[in-house]
Parts: C-alpha cells; sequence; structure tokens
C-alpha cells in the first residue's frame, strides 16, 4: 500500500507564520496602551497630574532609575525628558550602591520604574530616597509593592498579559513603561512652553539638527538676493533674473520692504509683444509668500511643499534680507 509523504512547510507558511506572531503582539501591545488610556481617565489621571507639577517644580533634577528592561526603558526616558526641556539622567540602580547614589541630591525628584516593585537592587535607592526626604515617583503595576509603598506618587499601571506566548519576556509592560514615560516627558515640556527652538539648542547634529537650523543660516544675502524696485522695466528685471540664477526677482517698494515677485511662471503666464517694455508693477505677483529669518528650516520646507514652489524670499520687518531655494535644504540635510 502506497504512503504519502508528510507535506514540507513552504516558506510562504513561515512568513506567514512570521506575520500572523508580529500582529498578535502588537495587537496585545495595543491593548496595554488602551489600558493606560483607560486608566488615566480614573485614578491614575491624578496621580500622572501630581507627578508632572512635582517634577515641574524641582530645583533639581530628574534622576531616573530601574533595572534589566526596566533599566533599558529608564534610560530612554530620562534621555527623552533631557531633550525636550527636564534636565534628567539614569542611574543604575544596582550601580547607586557603589558611589552612585552621590549624583543624586535633595533638590532632585527620583523616578524608579520596576514592573513587579519588588526589585531587591532598588532598595538601596529606596532608603537613601527616604533617609534625605528626595521625593520618589514609582512606576509600576504593582501599588501595594515595596517600591510602591514607599514612593510620594505612584503611577501604578494596569497588569496585562505580556505579547510574549509564555507570559514572561516582558514586552507589552516595557512597552507601557515607555508609554507613560513619552506622556509624561511631553506633558511636561507644554507645561514649560517648551519651543522649538529651544528644542534646536539641544539638537544641533543630525537630520533633526539640519531642521532646527535658522532660515538665516542657509539663505544667501547680499548681492546674490535678485531685487528690483517698483517701476523697473522688465527686460531690466529678466537681466536680474538671469545673472542671480534663482529662476525669480523680488520687487520692493520705495521704503525697501518686499511688494511683489516675478518667477519663470509669471513670465510664461503673462507672455505678451510688449513684455520687454512693461513696468514689473503690471507683471509682479503682489503679496508673495515669504518667511522670516528667524524661522526653523523645517518650516521653510514644510512652505515650499505646501505651495510647490522651490524658492522663498527670506524677509526681516518685511524687508529682503535673503533667500532660500529648495537645494539650500537638500544640501544641509532638511529634506
Amino acid at each position: 500500500m502506497a504512503h504519502s509523504k508528510p507535506l514540507m512547510a513552504t516558506s510562504s507558511d513561515h512568513a506567514n507564520a512570521a506575520v500572523q506572531s508580529a500582529l498578535r503582539t502588537l495587537e496585545v501591545g495595543s491593548g496595554g496602551i488602551a489600558a493606560i488610556v483607560a486608566a488615566l481617565q480614573g485614578s491614575l489621571g491624578s496621580a500622572f497630574a501630581q507627578a508632572v507639577e512635582l517634577i515641574r517644580d524641582a530645583k533639581g533634577r530628574v534622576i531616573v532609575t530601574g533595572l534589566g528592561k526596566s533599566g533599558h526603558v529608564a534610560r530612554k526616558f530620562a534621555a527623552t525628558l533631557a531633550s525636550t526641556g527636564t534636565p534628567a539622567f539614569f542611574v543604575h540602580a544596582a550601580e547607586a550602591g557603589h558611589g552612585d547614589l552621590g549624583m543624586i541630591t535633595p533638590d532632585d525628584v527620583i523616578v524608579a520604574l520596576s514592573w513587579s516593585g519588588e526589585q531587591p537592587e532598588l532598595k538601596t535607592l529606596v532608603n537613601y530616597s527616604a533617609r534625605f526626604a528626595i521625593p520618589m515617583i514609582a512606576v509600576t503595576s504593582n501599588a501595594e509593592s515595596s517600591l510602591g509603598t514607599a514612593a510620594r506618587i505612584v503611577l501604578e499601571l494596569p497588569k496585562v498579559r505580556e505579547a510574549c506566548p509564555h507570559n514572561l519576556a516582558p514586552t507589552t509592560s516595557t512597552l507601557m513603561q515607555a508609554a507613560i514615560g513619552d506622556a509624561l516627558a511631553i506633558a511636561l515640556l507644554e507645561s514649560r512652553g517648551f519651543t522649538a527652538r529651544q528644542f534646536a539648542n539641544f539638537h544641533p547634529g543630525g537630520k533633526l539638527g539640519a531642521m532646527l537650523k535658522h532660515t538665516s543660516d542657509l539663505m544667501h544675502t547680499g548681492d546674490e538676493v535678485p531685487l528690483k524696485p517698483l517701476g523697473t522695466r522688465m527686460a531690466d528685471a529678466l537681466m536680474e533674473m538671469t545673472a542671480k540664477g534663482f529662476g525669480c526677482v523680488a520687487i520692493v517698494d520705495g521704503r525697501g520692504e518686499i511688494a511683489g515677485i516675478i518667477t519663470d511662471g509669471d513670465l510664461r503666464r503673462k507672455m505678451r509683444p510688449d513684455l520687454m517694455t512693461a513696468l514689473v508693477d503690471d507683471i509682479m505677483t503682489g503679496n508673495p509668500k515669504v518667511i522670516e529669518a528667524s524661522s526653523l528650516a523645517s518650516e521653510a520646507i514644510e512652505l515650499l511643499n505646501s505651495m510647490k514652489i522651490t524658492t522663498l524670499i527670506v524677509t526681516e520687518a518685511n524687508k529682503p534680507v535673503g533667500i532660500l531655494h529648495m537645494h539650500d535644504l537638500l544640501r544641509a540635510g532638511v529634506a
């Protein structure tokens, strides 16, 4: 009697299994975030508001601590706080008792992350907090834990199942810790009125740093700016456009303020036999879109994209001081 061989799993079967696993993980994770949202509308909301007030009014810094996966999340939380206007740094819970307690002052606030709230390595920090009356905020799923009972404020996160099929590997829990950390950082940012320009002071490097440059850092100035006054003949304006190479010329009034702009598109749209002898007043587009020299490069790229243009006149007090091309933003790494 013939026996059929078992079918081998195909690569597509493995791929589908991986995708289904990812979907289950994300579904469980999103359930954890939804649980925080619901809790913030209840008792967690009051504790959260108290935590924001305590951190905002502290004279010192925020000391964020944790161990294991909670420690990794704590490092990220400290970095996010520091970059958004709340001075903070991470202290490893296990290293605290070996000299790192010296980093903490009575003016500081300690934020301790521990899902169980029962990590023995946190005991040194808990005792130090109590001894020197340093306020502590606990981020845990167990308000009745050793950490929770020692803290001044407890951000008790809802107990949820981990995405790990064995309910062991920290997955959903670390996602929830990271989420409440981000929520705290942004609430503090908004509470302090922390602006994008202040943000730029802490992020001078990389693409983010490029986006936070001011237009005055990237614009062309002086004789490079194509300018002509009202009353100029189009022949002269066209020579200025050609010489400067930006495909446009800004038109200013008697006070030196921007009155209009003439672009290559204007020339095509208003082509006529007497174009070269016409005055710029009749050809220009009035009230052109401009950008202030103090504006951020990210604002410039957004304006260029939304208007579907490639060049902006840069102004101060409505007077042209420079010109900015899309290529300048590309070279700087903004776009």
